[in-house]
């Protein structure tokens, strides 16, 4: 069990006295984990098959028609009405919620691509036929794991950063300052357009991209701290007592400058969301065919005549944004201790 320091447990009863934030970090939390069960919740091969007294896991592994009675030894295709007829006539067979994965093509519709809403798809398809509802599910754990990775690999690279320049100042802090003005001033855009014009780009690709720019926000926050930590009299002593720069700068300064850290991080999360989302829109994000909200943003855009395409993709967009926004403003509260609750 975790046990908190004094400080620790009043910022977290801040944070709880919040609630909007509190609950909107629940809610959050909640959509992030089923997301991580998408295949589980949304997918076009069944969870559980018993068929002749033996049961299968096609979730898991690949089992070929032959292994049901039919007669192709290529994989099974459990859409396909007569391996269904085969399964059931001698077993039984276990679906997700959802019987469409995030590319699964419904060629069954009841009206031409983007389809309505039915039974079977109940938020409608795109203009390819894809379930929309499953698109969501897993375009939503992408943008968040994306969000998640690159806050936090900005974070490490930017309070490593802020903390050199302003532990040491100096010529060091001149030259940092110098770099990330000459840096910051890179278009980020064009570099995508060009290199997307030579590699495809991907999920990797992309991160190392952004995580190149997006590590100055922290740099900032942290320079501050450590340039106006760095000679107060407990560092001074440590410094005297032979303490290791090292240790002085990760043990006594770096906790103070992260209080203003931690308030970045729910926004910082939420940009990397947005950014993703854009860069999809306009073309040069993942590669064609992942699920990406930003994909379906640009579906919205090309296909006027389905409103409920930009409808869906607002309410997704608009409700994370604003529960991280939420979950911000009261890590805000928490940390500041002019704040009682």
């Amino acid at each position: 069990m975790i046990r908190l320091s004094r400080l620790n447990r009043e910022r977290w009863q801040r944070f709880k006295a919040n609630k909007r934030g509190f609950v909107s970090l629940w809610i959050f939390l909640l959509f992030f984990v089923l997301s991580l069960f998408a295949e589980v919740i949304a997918n076009d091969v069944p969870l559980l098959i018993r068929h002749r007294e033996s049961l299968y896991l096609p979730l898991f592994r690949e089992y070929a028609e032959t292994e049901f009675g039919g007669e192709f030894e290529t994989t099974a295709d459990y859409r396909d009405p007569y391996l269904i007829d085969l399964i059931e006539q001698d077993g039984w067979i276990l679906w997700p919620p959802i019987r469409f994965s995030y590319d699964t093509i419904n060629y069954d519709l009841p009206s031409p691509a983007p389809s309505p809403p039915t039974r079977e798809n109940l938020l409608g398809t795109d203009d390819r036929g894809r379930d929309v509802l499953s698109r969501v599910i897993y375009g939503f754990r992408v943008s968040v794991l994306f969000g998640f990775i690159l806050t936090f690999f900005s974070t490490i690279i930017g309070v490593s950063v802020g903390a050199v320049q302003g532990f040491y100042g100096g010529w060091i802090d001149l030259l940092g300052q110098r770099f990330m003005e000459i840096w910051s001033g890179i278009p980020t855009l064009y570099i995508l357009i060009i290199l997307s014009s030579i590699v495809q780009p991907s999920f990797w690709l992309l991160l190392a991209i952004l995580l190149m720019f997006s590590w100055m926000t922290f740099v900032g926050v942290v320079r501050a701290e450590f340039l106006r930590g760095r000679n107060f009299e407990y560092v001074l002593a440590a410094k005297a007592m032979g303490m290791s720069n090292a240790r002085v700068m990760f043990r006594h300064i770096l906790p103070n400058a992260m209080i203003a850290t931690l308030t970045f991080l729910p926004f910082t999360l939420s940009g990397s969301i947005l950014v993703l989302t854009s860069l999809d829109f306009l073309g040069f994000g993942l590669p064609i065919g992942s699920p990406s909200l930003g994909e379906l943003l640009a579906q919205a855009k090309t296909n006027l005549q389905a409103p409920r395409l930009g409808i869906t993709i607002f309410l997704v967009l608009a409700v994370t944004l604003t529960l991280l926004v939420f979950v911000g403003e009261a890590v805000r509260d928490a940390l500041d201790p002019r704040r009682s609750y």
